[in-house]
């Protein structure tokens, strides 16, 4: 018997797989509790219309990566910071400051996790990454001055 499977089941396979397996396993453990249904041709369509919209979705996600990573391309955000004599900031600019400077001259929203950087502690011009999609990363200016 063919069924469609809910959710993983250990051995068998995983969420919205399409297996074989014997008619007293699908009856008695499977359809019971609620692991499997009959792999009918409207339940296969639901399927494959699931996979269309994360298809879609995904597609999407992937144009708008691209589209922030173009608009961060010319972007140079300036920081003014107090230092001691070495150079050294009494503080450190962050990620977090870094995305809500974004947010806040450009409009450009961006998580401040998928921004690679360690704290920036010193005077002078860094080159961040920002991981925008597993597919896309962007690149931003980042200036420290007095």
């Amino acid at each position: 018997m063919k069924v469609i499977l809910l959710c993983d089941v250990k051995g068998q396979g995983k969420k919205d797989d399409i297996i074989n397996v014997s008619d007293g396993y699908a009856r008695n453990f499977l359809f019971p509790q609620k692991k499997a249904v009959e792999a009918t041709p409207a339940a296969l369509n639901v399927i494959r219309g699931r996979e269309e919209s994360k298809k879609h979705r995904e597609e999407v996600e992937l144009a708008e990566a691209v589209e922030t990573a173009e608009k961060l391309q010319g972007i140079v955000l300036v920081f003014k910071k107090q230092a001691g004599a070495d150079g050294k900031l009494y503080g450190s600019v962050t990620t977090k400051e870094i995305s809500e400077e974004l947010e806040k001259q450009f409009g450009i929203t961006v998580d401040k996790r998928k921004i690679q950087s360690e704290f920036l502690k010193t005077y002078g011009k860094y080159e961040l990454e920002i991981k925008l999609h597993s597919k896309v990363t962007g690149k931003l200016n980042v200036v420290i001055s007095d």
